[in-house]
């Protein structure tokens, strides 16, 4: 435990966990489900949509650094960062349920109230928690473990948001199915609003209580002293991103990594609906695979990057899921492979598992951007530089959401015919595999310039803990 080495208990690691959970509880479901909601229960035209996505992250990019200087100056009485769990979680909760209520059907304005402030609120939750990561410890395999145990716990929110299909079919409406001769729940039509509603609301709720665990559970170590943050500035910022060279290549990956997860997982509820036909069982299973290879492969990391290093983790991975793309592109676009959904689950497995490890992986690298900085600068502005992961983050995820709405409307989809056209079909696929896989093989090439392997990393923490 000696000068910040700490070896943290399973209930720490979990304790700790416990918030990316709740995090993710609300964020996915708002990231995978709110443009959805949006086009086919709320009554917006997908390219408002689009532009207001766009909007809120431009927000998010002057609201992000105040934020993080703000809390790199503070030093509120329950600690620096996991105060914050408590402050904003309240808020969050409740503008995430207000996002998915219908009260104000089709108001472009009562959404981007809602959305502006859930968003603001998650970053007042989601800078801090990640600085909170690389407050707890500087040994690196501590940190490799708890990014696995993190991310798991992250997906395994996935796995429960992508059920939502599942959750809304016991609130919402039945109606009668000609085809199936059966009375049927349907989640993507206007009647199905309350049950968006019950349905928000109780992963919104669950995440404050997360939330308020993981305050419980984590302990500050690793913090600067008050009068050596005092001076934090806003413009302190930029100042460490340009003279933070991983910094800038991990940003650069994470507006990728995000741009591209935003799109696939906006794009699979159209895919399943459009392309698929799929009932609400399908939908939930087809998503399960997009998240069960993480409780396979996350345990497994800190063994593979033992074995090929980082940045071979990193190639290997990313090939597996632009391979996995590309397939299901070939299978999908060949008429009788297309109605074969036990071969399309087997694909999406394959592609998930490239994603999920790679870019679970990444939140590992972030602690060691913060004490690169520290290395060079002599300060250790961990929200900072969260700050500007959150940033480029909200950057992919602006991209991840404005792509798939331009790209509906320009192949003409229409929300109220439930089969579209071939041109619609076939833009909705291209969201799904050949646009992220494009983006995936330019992050293979933006990861490889990331320098700090373990051994260097290694001997900065040393040459920190001498000083």
């Amino acid at each position: 435990m000696e000068n910040g080495y700490y070896k943290l208990t399973w209930r720490q690691r979990i304790g700790f966990s416990a918030g990316d959970l709740a995090q993710n509880l609300i964020y996915q479901t708002v990231s995978i489900w709110l443009l959805f909601f949006y086009t086919n229960v709320y009554g917006l035209n997908p390219a408002s949509s689009a532009l207001m996505f766009l909007i809120v992250r431009i927000i998010d990019v002057l609201w992000d650094p105040v934020v993080g200087a703000f809390i790199d100056k503070s030093n509120p009485r329950w600690g620096k960062y996991r105060s914050w769990l408590l402050f904003a979680g309240f808020p969050l909760a409740g503008f995430a349920m207000l996002c998915f209520w219908n009260g104000f059907s089709g108001s472009l304005l009562y959404a981007y109230i809602t959305y502006v402030g859930m968003s603001m609120c998650f970053t007042l939750i989601n800078v801090p928690y990640g600085a909170l990561n690389s407050s707890l410890t500087r040994d690196t395999e501590e940190i490799t473990v708890l990014t696995s145990v993190r991310m798991l716990f992250a997906n395994l929110a996935g796995l429960i948001i992508k059920t939502l299909p599942l959750v809304i079919a016991i609130f919402a409406p039945k109606v009668y199915n000609a085809d199936t001769g059966r009375m049927e729940a349907v989640y993507n039509t206007p009647e199905a609003a309350q049950a968006w509603f019950i349905t928000m609301s109780i992963f919104a709720l669950t995440g404050l209580a997360l939330l308020i665990f993981c305050f419980f559970e984590s302990k500050e170590r690793i913090v600067m002293n008050p009068d050596e943050t005092s001076e934090v500035k806003v413009s302190d910022l930029w100042m460490e991103l340009v003279r933070n060279r991983p910094l800038r290549i991990l940003s650069i990956f994470f507006v990728i990594s995000f741009t591209t997860m935003s799109i696939s997982n906006a794009a699979d509820s159209y895919f399943m609906s459009y392309n698929i036909k799929a009932t609400p069982l399908m939908t939930t299973a087809f998503m399960w695979m997009g998240t069960i290879p993480a409780f396979i492969f996350l345990p497994l990391v800190p063994a593979i990057k033992k074995k090929i290093g980082k940045s071979g983790m990193f190639r290997l991975f990313l090939g597996i899921s632009v391979i996995g793309m590309v397939i299901m592109y070939i299978v999908v676009s060949i008429p009788a492979l297309k109605s074969c959904f036990p071969l399309l689950c087997i694909i999406q497995f394959i592609k998930s598992a490239g994603i999920l490890v790679a870019t679970g992986y990444m939140w590992a690298l972030v602690p060691e951007v913060v004490s690169y900085g520290e290395y060079t600068t002599g300060r250790r502005v961990a929200a900072i530089v969260n700050a500007i992961i959150c940033i480029f983050m909200k950057a992919g995820m602006a991209l991840g959401g404005v792509i798939p709405g331009l790209v509906l409307t320009w192949v003409g989809f229409n929300s109220a015919d439930q089969n579209q056209t071939a041109l619609a079909e076939q833009g909705i696929l291209w969201l799904v595999t050949l646009i992220p896989a494009v983006l995936f093989i330019a992050a293979v090439f933006v990861i490889g310039k990331y320098e700090l392997s373990d051994e260097r990393m290694d001997e900065i923490n040393l040459e920190i803990t001498k000083r």
